[in-house]
């Protein structure tokens, strides 16, 4: 089967490289010819490191790269029978592209999108033969990250589905299928992780140098949560967490600080810009953090059970089974164990007991525990035996 990619950005370029790899003739269109050539150049030298550490041989390496066949035009995915759609998250825009791709694709042909956040029902809305569109979202670098996240919309048919399902296993990817809801079950689960760390600066109980060395040090997280905001671009992360509370109807657990707010206004998006919630000019001495081990304790715990509360949120809102939930936290963003697993480890008596004390304390929404939570927690049932 003949692959399409829209879109040679990053996220796009890793997708064909992938299919090809995947022994696919692919087809990468971007209407800016800058861009396919960037694309190209990069492949070349990603193939080029492989065989450099022995995990590719010159031949296949030029098998991939003639694997690819760049174009600007979309009319070149005439004869695919899968094209993923990899370009900006603007609805409008992505709804003229499908629009357009279904005048010149087959009818059997699956048209899928790799976002991030927007609705795959209301993507697929674009459609004359809606049955065919489905969310494929892989994570960056995508020949690297093993987490792919499968959302059927409620357009999408039993054979879409499972099509795509046998595709991503053929691909070697973890694939993990998710109802199509805001943030899907990765950028879903997530948001604790950002939002309360954000939360505790703001409450003035630590800066950003100890929370992150509380998640890492007592926690195990390869990067705490204001190291990871300036890796990823808190332009992008805020405007994640912007589109989910929004999604949710404003639900406050999902709601944005101010902090994060000021620092992409300010253009502190983190290392991409020079300056995040950590300042990277050349010189500048790294933040120590307050190693008081009681202090950290606090954090890590506290971050810990608004994360578990959202994967138990997710198996109870039917997003996902409890088995992809963790799958897909400890594939997608490399938590040291799926969330649910640890929620059983601490017990999940213990978990809803210190949800509790916050909402007690706090007196906030964002805190409330789910009912699926206290129904386990009373009659003393785990998720995994």
């Amino acid at each position: 089967m003949k692959v399409g990619v829209l879109g040679a950005g990053t996220m796009g370029a890793g997708i064909a490289q992938v299919a090809a790899q995947s022994g696919h003739e692919v087809v990468l269109v971007d209407l800016n010819e800058g861009v396919l050539e960037k694309a190209k150049f990069g492949l070349a030298g990603v193939l080029s490191r492989m065989i450099e550490k022995g995990k590719l041989s010159k031949e296949k390496a030029t098998h991939i790269q003639n694997a690819i066949h760049y174009a600007t035009s979309m009319t070149a995915f005439e004869d695919c029978g899968l094209v993923i759609e990899a370009i900006i998250e603007n609805l409008e825009v992505k709804n003229k592209v499908f629009e357009q791709l279904e005048t010149i694709v087959s009818s059997e042909c699956i048209l899928a999108s790799n976002t991030s956040s927007l609705s795959i029902a209301s993507i697929g809305s674009a459609l004359k033969k809606s049955d065919r569109i489905i969310g494929i979202h892989f994570f960056n670098p995508a020949p690297l990250m093993p987490l792919v996240e499968i959302i059927p919309a409620v357009q999408t048919s039993a054979a879409t589905l499972e099509k795509s399902k046998l595709l991503i296993a053929e691909w070697k990817k973890t694939g993990v299928v998710c109802k199509d809801t805001p943030g899907f079950i990765v950028n879903r689960v997530a948001r604790p992780f950002y939002g309360e760390a954000l939360r505790i600066y703001e409450e003035g109980i630590a800066d950003f140098a100890t929370i992150d060395w509380a998640m890492t040090a007592i926690g195990g997280f390869k990067m705490g949560p204001f190291t990871l905001m300036d890796y990823i671009g808190n332009d992008v992360n805020y405007a994640v967490t912007e589109s989910v509370f929004a999604s949710f109807y404003f639900d406050p657990r999902f709601k944005p600080s101010f902090t994060q707010k000021r620092h992409k206004e300010a253009g502190f998006y983190g290392r991409k810009t020079g300056r995040g919630y950590y300042d990277y000019s050349e010189g500048t001495a790294a933040i120590k953090p307050n190693e008081d081990q009681k202090i950290g304790e606090y954090i890590f715990k506290r971050i810990l059970v608004m994360l578990i509360n959202e994967a138990v949120d997710a198996v109870f809102m039917n997003v996902a089974s409890p088995q992809d939930v963790d799958l897909a936290m400890t594939n997608g963003v490399n938590y040291p164990k799926g969330l649910l697993k640890w929620g059983d480890e601490l017990g999940l008596e213990e978990v809803l007991l210190q949800l509790e004390d916050l909402f007690a304390e706090f007196g906030e929404d964002r805190y409330r525990p789910n009912p699926l939570l206290r129904k386990m927690a009373r009659e003393n049932r785990k998720f995994f035996n």
